[in-house]
């Protein structure tokens, strides 16, 4: 493809995309087909000769947007939000455009030193002194696995590095039950192991983590002969938006000698709007925090920001410097690919710029808190259909009901997400089968959110009719 014909297939594909947006509501929320309906449709082999990019393009309208969940829907209340809101996505046109690979500072000053300055903003934002730093991640995933490797080689004073973990102490991490799925494969690309990955069980009104249990656990430990390494804290579980009493289980971390990292994937977004930040009292402690700015913020998928108290463990543990990599006469100059776990790195600091300038803090807590009180909203009017209860009240905009039992919150959870008007996730809470709701849709309005209540109550209503 030529420059010119570049631009023109550019300016045709932004139509393309606003139509798209524009027209969500009309869509089903979740794709309707059938597995491998897009596999059958796709040539078994790769073309030999060049085809006419009219004829990709028309491919890719008769075979992908039908095909796709689509994320960006207004009544998407499934599983937490991957926002783009279309500022993002204008920054994220020109990141592929100048398509550097921002590893070093010499290869990309810009993309390093905003970096710096995002996640500083961010740092403000939220509320968090100063002297924290951090760095940007592709997702919670990678930051949770450098926290979990910082804590393995502090724990051994580097040497798994070094020596490789044969003959180590056997090391232990906590976390509460409530945590996500990415701390167990962690656990496992670290090297430590699922067993020695220590639930802790939760309790109380937020299912935050039982403090005498984990006291208990890391007691217990010692007296095997494990050796107590770090500890994850969630703050917004991803089953039902568990809050786990940050503060509390800092200072046990600090008493125990143990590296701790706050997960707040989700819920951090929330921690701009001061209102909220109880719900992570104390976390200014911790020695690394992750949030996701592409959940709930609005900054196009992949973006992770990772606080760290002191970066300096982090990079004793990831970075490496070899001659072909070294910026001559610069020694002492940052380079975030040492402070993460890949070498290459995408220029992700862009759409923050462009997300925070576009929208300004106002406007994004304006979003945020108009989430939590439709969650209240939708909450309460799901309460008063008969049959149906809710079974962990909102958290910030994540709520879960149920039906009478288990089969029937199961069959109505398939009827409301063949029906396309919303979609909704499941999990399970304290042995129970329950839908989970939750509201952040970046172009969402209270109207979408009532479209879906209006869908459980006519699709419940017509099972028990």
């Amino acid at each position: 493809m030529k420059l010119d014909q570049f631009e023109a297939w550019s300016k045709r594909i932004a139509s393309w995309s606003k139509a798209y947006l524009a027209g969500l509501r009309r869509r089903p929320v979740r794709a309707q087909g059938e597995p491998g309906d897009v596999l059958a449709a796709l040539p078994a082999s790769a073309p030999e000769n060049a085809e006419d990019f009219e004829t990709i393009f028309a491919d890719f309208e008769r075979l992908v947007p039908d095909a796709m969940t689509h994320w960006q829907h207004p009544r998407f209340f499934a599983y937490f939000p991957a926002n783009a809101a279309p500022v993002s996505m204008l920054a994220e046109q020109l990141a592929n455009t100048i398509a550097a690979q921002c590893m070093l500072w010499q290869t990309s000053p810009a993309a390093t030193e905003m970096e710096t300055r995002m996640v500083d903003w961010l740092r403000q934002a939220m509320g968090l002194p100063q002297g924290i730093r951090g760095t940007i991640h592709d997702t919670a995933s990678t930051a949770t696995l450098a926290a979990l490797l910082t804590m393995r080689e502090r724990a051994l004073d580097w040497a798994g590095n070094r020596e490789g973990l044969s003959g180590q102490p056997r090391l232990r991490i906590y976390s509460s039950a409530e945590g996500h799925s990415s701390i167990d494969k962690a656990a496992w690309i670290a090297g430590i192991g699922q067993d020695n990955l220590v639930k802790v069980a939760s309790t109380g009104p937020l299912d935050g983590m039982d403090q005498a249990a984990l006291r208990a656990a890391i007691a217990e430990d010692r007296a095997a002969g494990y050796k107590p390494a770090g500890l994850v804290i969630v703050t917004g579980g991803t089953s039902v938006g568990a809050m786990d009493p940050v503060a509390e289980l800092i200072a046990i971390a600090r008493e125990e000698g143990l590296y701790t990292h706050v997960d707040a994937a989700w819920a951090g977004s929330a921690m701009i709007c001061e209102e909220f930040r109880h719900y992570w009292a104390g976390a200014e402690g911790a020695d690394s925090i992750v949030f996701n700015p592409h959940k709930w913020l609005g900054a196009q998928f992949e973006c992770s920001v990772q606080f760290l108290a002191n970066p300096e463990a982090q990079v004793k543990t990831l970075g490496l410097r070899p001659d072909y990599l070294e910026t001559l006469g610069q020694s002492d100059i940052v380079n975030y690919s040492e402070w993460t776990i890949p070498l290459g790195r995408r220029f992700r600091a862009l759409k923050l710029w462009f997300l925070m300038r576009g929208y300004g803090l106002e406007g994004l807590r304006d979003r945020i808190r108009n989430h939590v009180a439709w969650a209240k909203d939708a909450a309460y009017e799901i309460s008063t259909i008969d049959g149906l209860a809710i079974v962990t009240e909102p958290r910030l905009s994540l709520f879960s009901f149920a039906a009478q039992d288990d089969a029937a919150t199961e069959a109505l959870l398939q009827r409301i997400n063949d029906d396309g008007r919303t979609y909704l996730t499941q999990t399970r809470h304290k042995g129970r089968f329950v839908i989970r709701f939750q509201i952040g849709p970046f172009e969402c309005t209270r109207e979408d959110v009532m479209t879906a209540v209006k869908a459980v109550r006519e699709l419940h209503s017509t099972a028990t009719s």
